[in-house]
């Protein structure tokens, strides 16, 4: 892992097309903007899990239905 150290408004280059700056800095928050080329898909890490996973069950049908009765009961 690369471990960089940047203020407000200083950006990190990712190869040729991939600029991640930071926005602003709020107490433990950062917020930080990226521009990237729209083939690119960008998601928070929470976010991509829940489709990888949501991949993976369309694979298998039982996990389907399992994620199904799952949403039945949190109703």
């Amino acid at each position: 892992m690369l471990v960089l150290t940047r203020k407000g408004n200083q950006s990190i280059m990712i190869g040729d097309e991939i600029e991640i700056t930071v926005l602003a800095i709020m107490g433990e928050k950062v917020r930080i903007g990226i521009e990237a080329p729209r083939s690119i898909a960008v998601f928070r890490k929470e976010v991509y899990i829940e489709i990888q996973r949501d991949r993976a069950a369309a694979e298998d049908p039982t996990a389907v239905d399992e994620a199904l009765e799952r949403l039945k009961s949190s109703d």
